[in-house]
């Protein structure tokens, strides 16, 4: 465990270097959350018909998506597309390390990292100008932690799983592209889940998509019951042992059919 930890601990700091790249994801994100809290606005004022999310609810679920966003699993590891094309993914085969585990700790430290130099400007432009509401009690709070922290294993587990296809498809360009809008759509990122219409519900309920955004979403909002918040919980971790079972296996299979380029 610790040399992965270890390599987790040194992208990170990596990582964090980038502060100019996360101001202007900050700007970014805040121009997106203005504009999508207008949309939501209008849509709340055109409607006589009581919603499942107050307004207010919905506006500080817009902020926590934008403040989130860059958890979501939504692109592939540039460094591991850099060794594919390389061949020096070599390299990582002759250390004495799990490679899989070796690109889950890179898949954390990238989800992780920016995140963090992004949201917390977020939380306090946004709570002090554009309505975002503290967690609904002290209780929610830890279960918005708690379900954040499977979010992430989640979202990691199926980033993951996305470059370990880069074996087989080397540029990559078709999972991204597939991927991007599926994840960004059945997550709740772009609408939260109670507002669609009523069924598709039990369909997106039952994809891995939800754990990553609308289930920690509604535990900040205490929207969640405590059955509610272990259905969650087990529904994020049973995807993601599924998830990387998914990809150790197909990690396993193709690597042995790899051919390194040059050689």
């Amino acid at each position: 465990m610790t040399p992965y930890l270890s390599l987790y601990g040194a992208r990170f700091r990596t990582l964090l270097q980038y502060r100019l790249a996360a101001f202007a994801g900050f700007g970014t994100q805040l121009f997106w959350g203005i504009i999508r809290m207008m949309i939501f606005q209008a849509f709340y004022d055109s409607s006589a018909i009581a919603q499942p999310m107050s307004r207010a609810q919905a506006v500080t679920y817009i902020w926590l998506g934008q403040a989130m966003l860059g958890l979501l699993p939504w692109n592939l590891d540039a460094d591991i597309r850099a060794l594919m094309r390389t061949g020096t993914v070599a390299y990582e085969l002759l250390r004495p390390m799990d490679l899989y585990a070796t690109w889950y700790a890179r898949a954390v430290a990238q989800r992780t990292a920016p995140t963090l130099l992004r949201c917390i400007p977020l939380f306090l432009v946004a709570g002090l100008f554009f309505g975002l509401r503290p967690p609904a009690s002290p209780v929610a709070f830890v279960e918005w932690l708690l379900t954040t922290a499977g979010a992430v294993a989640l979202g990691c587990a199926f980033g993951t799983l996305m470059n370990v296809t880069l074996v087989t498809t080397v540029a990559g360009e078709g999972i991204w592209r597939f991927a991007a809008p599926l994840t960004y759509t059945l997550s709740g990122m772009l609408i939260p889940i109670s507002l669609l219409p009523p069924a598709f519900i039990p369909i997106v309920n039952a994809l891995p998509f939800r754990g990553l955004v609308d289930t920690p979403f509604r535990a900040y909002l205490g929207l969640l019951t405590p059955r509610d918040l272990a259905f969650g919980l087990l529904h994020q971790a049973c995807w993601t042992i599924a998830l990387v079972a998914t990809g150790r296996m197909l990690l396993r299979r193709t690597i042995g059919h790899m051919v390194i380029q040059g050689g």
